[in-house]
């Protein structure tokens, strides 16, 4: 999942980001309002994660302007405001969700995770796939009882996949929502990730593929797909 955290507190931006990208996300970062407008204009996001004391443009001028265009995008707002007017105001104009500062990582990593899963219409952070099983909590894979050895990339991958299951998801939608828009991605590095996932499935004793390349396409999760493969 790729997230655009806005947050002209660098220091506090630099701690939630590192955070985050250590859970599996993808983080692009802003620093003022005007910024933060031109990443959501150019880049898809899954989640914005919202300071509202912001130079150049506050955060409730940018969630306003994001709500005019967009109601579907996830808007978290993260704000020393704690009055409940400001509360009131803020989710009045749109966001999804309201997080006060100080706050408890653990918090916004609970709060983060129930947005995704509301955006995708996922009612259970237990996600199923025949005998494939993904917890969204725990950051786990499993086929069967066994746990997939699978590197933070090679989840963030899978998660995209599990949540758009039975669906072809091209190879561009998936880098825009797995990798950081400033990440320097070879070509074929979706295709190794994609071909690691597989194999790791394999040697746990599935003879085929659970992830299935639609050749022009992209790629489609779901039990028994290699049955769909052009």
């Amino acid at each position: 999942m790729k997230l655009l955290l806005v947050e002209d507190e660098e220091e506090l931006s630099a701690i939630i980001s590192k955070g985050l990208r250590k859970s599996g996300y993808a983080i692009d970062k802003a620093y003022d309002g005007e910024e933060a407008l031109y990443l959501y204009e150019v880049n898809e996001y899954d989640l914005i994660i919202l300071d509202l004391n912001l130079p150049k443009l506050n955060g409730l001028e940018v969630l306003t302007k994001i709500r005019k265009k967009d109601s579907c995008v996830k808007i978290l707002v993260l704000s020393a405001r704690s009055d409940i007017e400001d509360r009131v105001i803020g989710l009045d104009l749109g966001a999804n969700d309201y997080l006060i500062k100080p706050f408890d990582f653990k918090e916004l990593e609970a709060r983060i995770r129930m947005l995704l899963r509301i955006s995708f219409t996922q009612k259970s952070p237990v996600l199923k796939c025949g005998a494939l099983t993904m917890n969204t909590v725990s950051k786990t894979v499993s086929y069967h009882e066994s746990l997939l050895a699978l590197t933070k990339k090679e989840y963030a991958v899978l998660e995209y996949l599990f949540l758009h299951q039975e669906t072809v998801v091209s190879s561009e939608q998936l880098i825009e929502h797995v990798w950081d828009s400033e990440a320097d991605l070879f070509s074929n590095s979706l295709k190794y990730h994609i071909y690691s996932i597989k194999k790791k499935v394999k040697e746990l004793g599935y003879n085929n593929d659970y992830i299935t390349n639609i050749r022009g396409q992209g790629y489609i999760l779901m039990e028994g797909s290699h049955e769909f493969a052009e």
